[in-house]
């Protein structure tokens, strides 16, 4: 187990590492710095003035050097400065992640909650009326686009039926955990509704995979309980596929909730990296963007921890091997 995790730890600083030169690299390319924006902002500033401020930034340098820079200063916890929020962008991103955490959270286990039993329930009864209607429901979950579905919740729910606010996160003057909590449903029902589609798609093929093996009909044979059958043998091994998909999707919903944020106006991270890739804030969105990299990173450990947890055959060299 140790041989596994610095294993995962050293992978995971060098994907840290490239991926940081990368959109370091990528981030610089944009057209307009901050010292262009502050003369387009600023028509006194001359040229003169551009240059010098450039040197003092350490503009003029060559990306390499710049990136060295801003990596020796990150391993001393300097990750920049926010020039939009005009503070430090690690003290930006921390509320923002919370935020994030919370509707990710929240909304992931709700949809587990929904996918699972229905995924099975679907497995059970394949190719009948019903089967079909879970199909139907969770391609539609999986097609349609969040931004649209958000649009749909907002008029049916916000506007015809003002049942809840279109937008937010709380009342101003008021806020609680109440208040929050109520701001949070649209939102928090939109990546349900998008995430349950698929996984129940995954639970039902898994299902159906186990259902056919050996072991079952042995069980079967043996007078074992059907109802013993698919809690205590079934499930256990067709929940793996799952439990891998939520690792890969839960940088995803970190960093992928940007449309839904955007929608409702959630201040989470994935409105914080929209809003500064617009507004140029260089040191913002690398930061982010690393942040959502790592979560992506721990998702996948925390993916492969919970296989070696539920099948026994496992264990964590055979992980690594794979």
């Amino acid at each position: 187990m140790l041989r596994f995790i610095s294993g995962r730890l050293f992978e995971s600083v060098i994907v840290l590492l490239v991926m940081s030169f990368l959109v370091y690299a990528l981030i610089g390319l944009m057209p307009g710095d901050p010292i262009d924006l502050m003369i387009a902002a600023n028509p006194d500033l001359t040229p003169r003035d551009a240059t010098r401020l450039k040197a003092l930034y350490g503009l003029d340098k060559p990306i390499h050097e710049r990136y060295w820079n801003w990596l020796t200063d990150a391993l001393q916890g300097d990750f920049g400065f926010s020039r939009t929020y005009t503070q430090p962008a690690i003290d930006i991103l921390l509320p923002r992640m919370g935020n994030t955490a919370i509707l990710m959270t929240v909304s992931l286990l709700l949809a587990l909650l929904i996918a699972i039993p229905i995924g099975v329930y679907a497995a059970l009864k394949p190719y009948t009326k019903l089967d079909y209607v879970v199909n139907l429901l969770c391609f539609a979950g999986i097609s349609i686009p969040s931004f649209w579905l958000a649009l749909l919740v907002i008029i049916l729910f916000a506007i015809t039926l003002t049942w809840f606010p279109a937008g937010g996160m709380e009342t101003i003057g008021h806020g609680g955990f109440w208040d929050r909590a109520w701001y949070m449903v649209l939102p928090v029902l939109v990546l349900t509704l998008h995430s349950a589609g698929g996984f129940t798609r995954y639970m039902r093929a898994s299902m159906l995979q186990i259902l056919r093996q050996d072991f079952i009909r042995t069980a079967r044979a043996k007078g074992v309980g059907e109802h013993r059958i698919v809690i205590a043998h079934a499930l256990r091994n067709s929940i793996m596929p799952v439990v891998t998909m939520v690792g890969l999707s839960f940088g995803t919903l970190f960093s992928g909730a940007l449309i839904t944020e955007t929608m409702f106006s959630w201040h989470g991270m994935g409105k914080t990296i929209y809003d500064a890739i617009l507004g140029n804030d260089f040191n913002l969105a690398l930061v982010g963007l690393l942040f959502a990299t790592g979560m992506t990173l721990l998702g996948n450990f925390v993916a492969d921890a919970c296989q070696v947890w539920l099948d026994p055959r496992m264990s964590f060299s055979s992980v690594e091997e794979k």
